[in-house]
């Protein structure tokens, strides 16, 4: 089985990573933050290195680096956490479904106002679009790195400038960015929401939110944080503000170890090899004809190819493909928007390498796409 869906989620593991899994439920089965005995202590203090290790990783201070369940839940508790008392929101026409859902929910029950900037190849034209639709009442823009269904990069840079000119709150989805880039709060990103099962390496069920302070982020779940328990309202100290109920302790280890990882393997060799898998991918997709790419010479890219082949709904596609021992993604990839933005009806398949993957594996996935063209032509 060759796993070409790592956008998903990351698969295999570091070994670090998975060891790391085993440690923790070997070593640090109390509860965080809840009891002053050892066991309790020792789990407390691995927490607390995970979150430093995120932290210093993305530029933050470890009290506003909550750990999450993914990032949805990320998205979610920002979205609703900073548009709480209403007012407008512009999302990106490239956003998931995870910022696009609770933004749409705001709006359909009036708690809000919504608007939805256009983005193009031109990054100046994306900027110009989200700019027009700025308000007085705006209150955050919200903004994916790059899309989940193509990879297009968007100019995140230039919109947080934006947002720093009109004093906006800018929340980032960093889901296919993180730990293939080198994203830091420094660049004008007020919250980072990211998950930590992909590109940082941790097994599933794990997310980050990381804010700089800047605009308040008021809970959407409340309940025991292990702090000021006498107290019957929620806590508005971070972390425990945003992190009610015990913690993925697991999950957040492993996320500190493939961040570790990360910084050891190097980052930019990372992008760089997942970005030479999909150039060789691309190069042979075109040799073979009846085969549409969706990239725009114009736009940027991180290392996601979404084709689809003549003939060939999405998810058949994909489908005989897995047959012969590949991962892909088939279908509308949980983005409504985006697929409404391409024009893409029956959705696409999706191609997203690893730092596990070979050239020897991508040009057998080719191989197999050659003899379905071959086969429908026979």
């Amino acid at each position: 089985m060759t796993n070409f869906d790592n956008a998903a989620t990351t698969y295999p593991k570091p070994l670090s990573v998975r060891r790391a899994a085993m440690e923790a439920i070997r070593d640090y089965g109390g509860n965080a933050g809840r009891g002053g005995h050892e066991l309790a202590m020792r789990t407390s203090e691995a927490l607390y290195s995970a979150r430093e290790t995120a932290a210093d990783f993305f530029g933050a201070q470890p009290e506003n680096t909550i750990f999450t369940l993914n990032c949805t839940h990320a998205l979610n508790m920002a979205i609703q956490g900073v548009m709480k008392d209403g007012g407008h929101l512009i999302i990106s026409s490239m956003e998931h479904n995870s910022a696009a859902r609770p933004s749409f929910t705001l709006a359909a029950e009036k708690r809000i106002t919504l608007s939805i900037a256009e983005v193009f190849a031109d990054s100046e034209q994306t900027v110009d679009s989200f700019r027009r639709l700025i308000r007085s009442d705006t209150k955050a823009i919200v903004c994916t790195l790059a899309s989940n269904v193509t990879g297009q990069l968007l100019p995140y840079r230039e919109i947080a400038a934006l947002c720093r000119e009109n004093n906006i709150c800018f929340i980032a989805d960093g889901a296919q960015t993180c730990g293939i880039y080198d994203i830091k709060l420094d660049s004008g990103i007020n919250i980072l929401c990211t998950s930590g099962h992909k590109g940082l390496y941790g097994i599933t069920g794990t997310g980050l939110l990381i804010t700089d302070g800047s605009f308040p982020v008021s809970p959407i779940i409340q309940g025991g944080t292990g702090s000021s328990s006498l107290r019957l309202l929620q806590p508005d100290i971070l972390p425990d503000s945003l992190e009610s109920g015990t913690p993925n302790i697991i999950g957040a280890v492993t996320v500190g170890a493939g961040i570790r990882y990360i910084s050891s393997y190097g980052i930019d060799n990372i992008r760089s090899h997942e970005e030479s898998l999909c150039r060789l991918f691309i190069s042979e997709l075109e040799s073979i004809g009846s085969v549409t790419i969706y990239r725009d010479s114009k736009a940027e890219y991180a290392p996601i190819v979404s084709f689809n082949i003549e003939n060939f709904l999405s998810e058949e596609a994909a489908s005989l493909l897995a047959d012969k021992g590949f991962c892909l993604r088939a279908g509308y990839h949980c983005a409504a928007l985006a697929h409404a933005c391409l024009g893409t009806k029956n959705g696409t398949i999706r191609f997203a390498p690893s730092v596990f993957n070979t050239e020897t594996e991508v040009k057998k996935l080719v191989y197999f796409v050659k003899r379905m063209k071959n086969l429908q032509n026979s």
